[in-house]
């Protein structure tokens, strides 16, 4: 089966999606399948297509780094899409590069799968000054509306999509597919001792400290300036548990800021961006995963926690309550009180049942792989058009 992917960016960048998007190309070709992904690229002069990737021409937004605003309609990205000849398009974000996916599967006849992968509603406040939210609210959820109606598939990896198309009056039913990873490269085995140890002294964690580890764009959507908070309110005089933050962002300034005021800089390290390959390293420096965040789907950089051997430790969310194992690979809170009772838990727990436990969360995300991901969007490409997925395999 020959499958474009639509996304507004694409590596070198990394997020969630981009994150998402590299596993399910993986797990495709890996299966025998044929993948061009169309991105924008705010570097590009021209469109040209490299290692299976159409980079189209696109205004750098200064507001979201790394993403790019590219035409909505081309001729030359038409034609490209035209000599690929896919049977299928899936759209996974919904700007520039996600209109143009909807207008070129009606033009080429061709059926259209589109994944919601983010909350839209909890990051208005980026693009529409406050009283013009509502405003915005109401158009994005009518552009939602229309894009669903375009597609022959609606997926999301959280049940959260459910409410979010039915506040915008979308009826399609919504097939949840988790995310996944690339569960080898956080195995922590590749990580040496030599290495691990090195950094966690470049990050001032020192032998018996605990650290708490943060990975993600630093947005106001993120919620980081709440651990902050809890860690002040909660652990006021535990200077053996410290806090990694890695990632950068809008609010980066701000929290550092936050972290001094609070007396916390000597407890918080900010690494900055970190490249992707050095990601599972940082993991492995570190003990527990926490987030405070309540706009996640599926936290991409939670399942490579997980993958990393990591308990997690997150902010309850109702609807995504169940995609952690109480006690198996992590827990819920909903009070900084809860937080702080099952972080100083899991500082108490003996050496052999920290191994224990780090056995027990990389476990439970072993299926949480490409070729996994990728058979489950098989079944949903083979149903829309009609291809039998069996005779596509190598």
């Amino acid at each position: 089966m020959r499958i474009a992917l639509f996304v507004e960016t694409y590596l070198p960048y990394i997020n969630g999606v981009v994150t998402h998007i590299k596993v399910l190309k993986d797990g495709l070709t890996a299966l025998g399948h044929e993948v061009l992904i169309v991105t924008a690229d705010p570097h590009a002069k021209h469109h040209y297509i490299e290692d299976g990737v159409l980079h189209c021409p696109a205004h750098p937004l200064k507001q979201l780094y790394g993403y790019g605003l590219a035409k909505p309609i081309s001729r030359v990205r038409m034609r490209y899409l035209k000599q690929f000849n896919p049977d299928v398009l899936h759209m996974h974000q919904e700007f520039s590069v996600g209109f143009f996916s909807t207008m070129a599967a009606k033009k080429l006849h061709k059926p259209l799968v589109y994944t919601l992968h983010t909350m839209y509603d909890e990051y208005l406040f980026y693009v529409a000054p406050k009283p013009f939210v509502p405003a915005a609210r109401k158009i994005s959820h009518q552009y939602t509306r229309h894009l669903a109606k375009r597609a022959s598939a609606v997926t999301s990896p959280s049940r959260k999509a459910d409410e979010y198309f039915k506040e915008c009056r979308v009826k399609k039913k919504v097939e949840v597919i988790p995310n996944s990873i690339d569960y080898e490269a956080f195995d922590p085995a590749n990580t040496s001792p030599e290495k691990r140890q090195a950094l966690r002294e470049k990050m001032g964690i020192r032998e018996g400290d605990t650290s708490l580890i943060f990975l993600g764009r630093l947005g106001k959507e993120k919620s980081v300036d709440l651990l902050l908070d809890y860690l002040a309110e909660q652990f006021p005089d535990e200077d053996r548990l410290r806090l990694v933050v890695v990632g950068d962002g809008p609010e980066t300034d701000a929290l550092k800021q936050q972290a001094k005021r609070l007396g916390l800089d000597h407890r918080v390290t900010f690494t900055g961006s970190v490249d992707h390959s050095e990601v599972p390293a940082y993991f492995s420096a570190c003990d527990i995963y926490v987030s405070a965040s309540l706009t996640e789907m599926m936290s991409i950089s939670m399942l490579e926690g997980m993958a990393s051997g990591l308990p997690v430790v997150l902010r309850y969310d109702p609807l995504n309550a169940s995609q952690i194992e109480e006690g198996v690979n992590g827990y819920n809170y909903k009070t900084p009180e809860e937080m702080a009772s099952i972080i100083r838990n899991l500082m108490n727990l003996s050496q052999e049942e920290k191994d224990a436990m780090r056995v027990r969360v990389r476990e439970s995300v072993r299926n949480a792989g490409a070729i996994n991901l990728a058979k489950y969007m098989l079944s949903i490409y083979s149903r829309v058009t009609g291809i039998p997925v069996e005779e596509e395999k190598k």
